[in-house]
């Protein structure tokens, strides 16, 4: 019988290792490479001009259930056709997943969403349109990210839930609505520093 797990806020079982050891680093897209709350938000003030704004600073990982009375309309705007392919670079994203490849055998691995027909498609056409044609052969995409082997997993999300024990580290992208947890956390401009302090153990010690 398979067993579920999460790698809770609380269970940090980072790993301490010099920056030199060459690691396969994953790299999520949506809030980590891709500024997917922003175009949310504008796309919201052209929809619904005369409801309240959506705000950077929500407090939930999924900002539709920050604002629970306008839920539904929030996640079709995610839903609409071209909402993927037209999220803009967050600063420095780009530039940073180019210098880290040539240091790091890096990944992009996303998630999609449910409603997957335009997600998907879109997904592939962001990267090519950013990073180029190689780039869509390093995209792994999963709604489980716990199945895929890694060193590093860089991520927004404030917990990582999955059916297996993952073989990698979680370092936690820093948005608003993850700073309640503990774990080691980057931005762009840190992701140097944060990866020179997470140790790769063999993965036989894993």
């Amino acid at each position: 019988m398979r067993t579920r797990f999460m790698l809770s806020a609380t269970e940090n079982h980072i790993r301490q290792a010099p920056i030199a050891v060459l690691m396969r680093v994953l790299v999520d897209q949506d809030n980590v490479l891709a500024d997917f709350d922003g175009r949310l938000i504008a796309r919201w003030a052209e929809v619904y001009p005369d409801r309240p704004p959506l705000a950077r600073n929500h407090k939930d990982f999924y900002m539709h259930k920050s604002y629970p009375a306008y839920s539904a309309e929030i996640k079709a705007l995610a839903e609409e056709q071209g909402f993927f392919w037209s999220l803009e670079p967050l600063d420095g994203a780009l530039e940073a997943l180019l210098e880290m490849s040539e240091e790091h055998d890096v990944w992009i691995c996303t998630a999609p969403l449910s409603a997957y027909r335009n997600c998907v498609r879109e997904k592939y056409e962001w990267v090519e349109a950013h990073l180029g044609l190689d780039w869509t052969k390093r995209i792994i995409m999963t709604k489980d990210k716990t199945t895929i082997a890694g060193d590093v997993l860089i991520d927004d999300r404030p917990s990582i839930r999955g059916r297996y024990i993952p073989l990698w580290s979680y370092l936690q992208f820093d948005r608003p609505y993850n700073r309640h947890t503990n774990w080691p956390r980057m931005t762009w401009a840190t992701w140097r520093e944060a990866l020179a302090a997470i140790n790769k153990k063999p993965l036989s010690q894993a």
